[in-house]
């Protein structure tokens, strides 16, 4: 049995398969992109009038100017003025030829086809968006390693993009042993629970972006935990086996693992809830035993599948680390580290109810782990904790 830290260090120096797909700009959002994207064109590509007004060449005259016309966005028509003239533009429409400056239309006044300008404080170039100012052809637009936010797919939508080479996500499989399960909607038979691990955590990868997840079951006999790890590993890059990885009659992941040539990177942890997880791969494709208990998976997968996933895409960490001041005092006995769901606010943390590792309804709740080393006491009311803030 191992410390977290060392399951932490060993967790850290696996390298997965990284691999690269390419996705319609809406379907890239929330990925990290992969490759530069070099812009293709200008954008905009003609100076562009930045808000409605009056296009004229720069320095105004004191005299009227004759409105020659209009320019509305959308145009698809040059346009011209003259010494003397000026046209009618308006936000987002290209500017006239022999015009470089926009005066908006509070400073002006039209009157019987001439423009009387009002405005002592024109300059240059004013209220015009030059060619390229938003990017230019052959330049750099986005680089690689760049998430994929809003702003950034309207970015990329706004310089002609229409898909983006992004990391892709891992195939995953989930495997649930236990013959005591009963999907949620039947009738409970004596000695059945409703079976939640493979919900929650289809619910935890696809807020990840993993799209590609199959779900598999097994009976607690070794010829169908074999069989069911066999298969994950031909289908799947990343498979989560739960339940089945303690030490009891019925624990039999890991020895059919072993037997389908998965490599033993860690077994039993220094901590609570989780103790039993499991950590192998064999190849490229990782491996982990999770618990069976429901509050236990969800640990596990914040504290150790998460982070992995995150790297294989590029993503940044989504649970945050902290120091807070906790509200109520909570005993243990040394020698475990423990992860207490808690909910956290504004710099105070506060343990929740039910923390046992079969329970999901504290969970339900909480936005936090108060996280209490493993030659630790507890805590009182008042001390300053490590905290984990959870992106749920």
């Amino acid at each position: 049995m191992i410390s977290v830290d060392n399951a932490r260090d060993i967790l850290n120096a696996v390298i997965p398969n990284e691999q690269v797909i390419s996705l319609p700009l809406l379907q890239a959002l929330g990925y990290t992109l992969a490759q530069d994207i070099i812009a293709c064109t200008d954008i905009p590509l003609f100076p562009q009038s930045s808000m409605d007004g009056y296009a004229i060449a720069y320095p105004a005259s004191k005299e009227p100017l004759e409105i020659t016309g209009k320019m509305q966005a959308g145009t698809s028509q040059p346009q011209t003025i003259m010494p003397g003239q000026a046209m009618r533009i308006f936000t987002g429409a290209p500017l006239p030829d022999g015009a470089d400056t926009v005066v908006m239309q509070e400073k002006v006044v039209a009157q019987d086809g001439y423009l009387v300008i009002n405005d002592n404080t024109i300059t240059s170039g004013q209220h015009v968006r030059p060619r390229g100012a938003e990017v230019k052809k052959d330049e750099l637009a986005m680089e690689a390693g760049t998430l994929l936010s809003p702003a950034a797919i309207g970015f990329l939508a706004g310089i002609g993009c229409t898909e983006a080479v992004v990391y892709a996500p891992p195939s995953v499989t989930i495997i649930l042993t236990g013959d005591e399960l009963q999907q949620p909607g039947q009738l409970l038979a004596f000695g059945q629970v409703y079976e939640s691990n493979s919900v929650q955590l289809t619910a935890a990868l696809q807020k990840t972006g993993i799209r590609t997840i199959h779900t598999r079951r097994a009976r607690d006999i070794d010829e169908s935990i074999y069989a069911a790890i066999s298969g994950a590993l031909a289908e799947s890059e990343l498979i989560l086996v739960t339940g089945g990885v303690s030490v009891g009659d019925y624990d039999l992941v890991i020895p059919n693992a072993e037997k389908c040539r998965v490599q033993p990177l860690f077994h039993k942890i220094k901590q609570k809830p989780g103790k039993p997880l499991f950590f192998g791969r064999k190849d490229d494709k990782i491996v982990f035993g999770l618990p069976g208990n429901p509050s236990s998976v969800l640990t596990c997968f914040y504290e150790y599948v998460l982070p992995l996933i995150e790297r294989w895409m590029h993503i940044p960490h989504k649970m945050r680390s902290t120091e807070a001041t906790v509200t109520h005092a909570y005993q243990k006995t040394k020698g475990l580290t423990h992860f207490i769901k808690a909910v956290y606010h504004d710099g105070k943390v506060t343990p929740l109810h039910a923390q046992e590792s079969f329970r999901l309804h504290s969970f339900a709740t909480a936005n936090a782990f108060i996280v209490l080393p493993e030659d630790s006491n507890g805590c009182a009311a008042g001390d300053i904790v490590d905290t984990h803030i959870l992106s749920i």
